[in-house]
């Protein structure tokens, strides 16, 4: 186990050791999964299972209402790609939101920051969600519905945006929600918003020229873009600016920086 050593100031004896920040995060993260799932059952695999489950789902009941091809584009991978990048947004809203009221007592333990509570939540989440794709996409593939992926970069590239993109937006209503409480019983709202709004499902080539532009304002799809463009490959026209992305997941987690900033001092006096 790795630590850093705090010397003592002057007049002091002893010294203190103190995890270092990995090691509280992945703690904080261990204790997340069991005080939500519990150490009996599935436990911990289900935050593998419940995205995995969702997902399933939602393939077959489109397998079944959908042609087999849409767009020219196979409806299962379709369905695979947007909605999965759909839950995990979604998810790491609902874990953001409220985690600092399911957390408070931590915050008598001055090691433990805000910032890494909210880290570890959403690191939970992204890891869970990123088995769940692994499973599906190798089921699918198993079934003949999918091939490889053409690009590992773009698919690889294209999840951890979309993960950064969740993660700030998460942060960011979850920051604000501490300070203005009428956004936290906005969250679920925001939630619905994203399924038009998040590239799940419709693709930037399927959009009239004329909208496009107007379309990838909004840096999710271009997130759900590059994971399509990994997946299917030059024969499927996508269109994404990661930068642009990236920009906006900084962007959106700087606000939550600032929104918590007094976090510690405002909770624990009430």
């Amino acid at each position: 186990m790795k630590w850093f050593v705090v010397r003592p100031a002057s007049g002091t004896k002893g010294e203190h050791l103190m995890p270092t920040p990995s090691k509280i995060i992945s703690a904080l993260m261990l204790r997340e999964a069991v005080t939500r799932y519990g150490r009996e059952g599935f436990g911990f695999l289900w935050v593998i299972f419940e995205p995995l489950f969702f997902c399933v789902g939602v393939i077959v009941m489109w397998s079944l209402l959908r042609p087999t091809y849409d767009h020219g584009v196979r409806v299962a991978p379709f369905v695979m790609t947007g909605y999965m990048c759909l839950l995990l947004i979604r998810h790491m809203m609902g874990m953001s939101v409220g985690a600092m009221q399911a957390n408070t007592g931590l915050l008598y333990h001055r090691q433990i920051t805000v910032f890494q509570i909210f880290v570890s939540r959403n690191l939970l989440e992204f890891a869970g969600a990123t088995v769940a794709f692994v499973l599906v996409y190798i089921a699918l593939l198993v079934a003949g519905e999918v091939e490889p992926p053409h690009s590992w970069a773009l698919l690889y590239g294209g999840w951890v945006l979309m993960g950064w993109i969740s993660f700030g937006i998460a942060f960011a209503l979850a920051g604000l929600a501490l300070r203005y409480e009428f956004l936290e019983r906005l969250t679920s709202v925001v939630g619905y918003l994203m399924i038009p709004f998040s590239g799940a499902f419709v693709m930037a080539g399927w959009i009239p020229e004329r909208w496009r532009e107007l379309y990838l304002l909004i840096p999710m799809p271009h997130a759900v873009e590059m994971v399509r463009g990994g997946v299917f490959g030059e024969f499927v026209p996508t269109y994404y600016d990661p930068i642009y992305a990236l920009a906006w997941g900084a962007g959106l987690i700087l606000v939550g920086l600032v929104a918590v900033a007094d976090a510690r001092d405002r909770i624990l006096i009430d």
